[in-house]
């Protein structure tokens, strides 16, 4: 007998902060960004890069597929 699947209901992940973001940045100081650039990965204005928000919400909503019931993309050919 099977075990029994849980079912997982998305949930849009917290707000990543700034302050986090620079948080992040002095444990990892190998290379100093400005505040600018900061604050453009957290509220992006410039349209050069998805928002880490919009990245970790779209990361979950992957997480949870079922890849089991994902067909296999036999169709698909690189040009």
């Amino acid at each position: 007998m099977k075990g029994l699947k849980r079912q997982e209901i998305y949930r849009k992940p917290k707000a990543i902060r700034l302050e986090v973001i620079q948080s992040v940045q002095e444990s990892f100081a190998t290379y100093n960004f400005k505040n600018n650039d900061l604050n453009e990965i957290v509220n992006p204005n410039l349209g050069v890069i998805t928002g880490f928000n919009d990245l970790m919400c779209q990361l979950e909503s992957l997480r949870l597929i079922d890849l089991g019931e994902t067909p296999p993309a036999l169709g698909v050919f690189e040009t």
